[in-house]
């Protein structure tokens, strides 16, 4: 039973340590990371499937780099290279710039995936009533590329957020980060996990119910 009275306490006094900005530096970093690494993605997926065997292998390596390496070591490059090159430069900027970086490489997949997808015999039409190359990507093929890979980004959204975690690391300020500042200060560890466990599973529930609406509401203008 003190188990969960000490819960009451902890939240009682550190509330607004867990729920203002915890959560709050959580969303932060996860909108940051998927809206600037949905844009890099596409970029490096236009590059990916690019004629131009620079671009490509640029791309190409890139993608296998980050996927190939653990997240939490290429945010320590960030987090230890970028002051170097930029003094001054927050923790919490160099990170949210490895997380972006990690996630466009896997997004831009996906956008290749969901542009591949997409039927030839469109292409070959509007390059047929004169649109060039650049007009009927911009025009043609990404407008239905994207609305294919919603649930996916979506779904990307949601792994963000858990994988936000790891920036406890660098205590910029997250959910984690808020419980290495309430378990350094009240010595129960079990407790502040449970409330942290306890946060990102509603975080995740209601991104979850957001991203099944999305997929129905696709489904029903399909």
């Amino acid at each position: 039973m003190s188990f969960f009275s000490n819960i009451v306490k902890i939240m009682s006094k550190y509330w607004r340590v867990f729920l203002i900005r915890g959560v709050g530096y959580t969303l932060a970093l996860t909108s940051i990371t998927v809206f600037f690494g949905a844009i890099l993605g596409i970029f490096i997926c236009l590059a990916r499937m690019s004629k131009s065997k620079v671009l490509n292998s640029i791309a190409l390596n890139l993608g296998e780099i980050v996927r190939g390496t653990p997240m939490l070591l290429q945010l320590y490059v960030f987090y230890l290279g970028l002051p170097r090159l930029f003094p001054g430069i927050p923790t919490f900027v160099s990170v949210s710039i490895g997380f972006i970086l990690n996630s466009a490489c896997y997004v831009s997949e996906v956008f290749r995936s969901g542009i591949q997808a997409v039927d030839k015999g469109q292409t070959e039409a509007a390059r047929s009533l004169g649109l060039s190359g650049k007009q009927t990507m911009t025009k043609i093929v990404l407008p239905q590329a994207i609305k294919n890979i919603l649930p996916a980004l979506g779904n990307e959204f949601i792994t963000i957020t858990k994988d936000t975690s790891l920036a406890s690391t660098f205590f910029v300020g997250e959910v984690m980060t808020s419980y290495l500042i309430v378990k350094g200060n009240t010595f129960l560890t079990m407790e502040c996990l449970f409330i942290v466990a306890v946060i990102y599973y509603v975080m995740t529930l209601i991104l979850n119910r957001v991203v099944g609406r999305m997929e129905r509401r696709m489904r029903t203008s399909d």
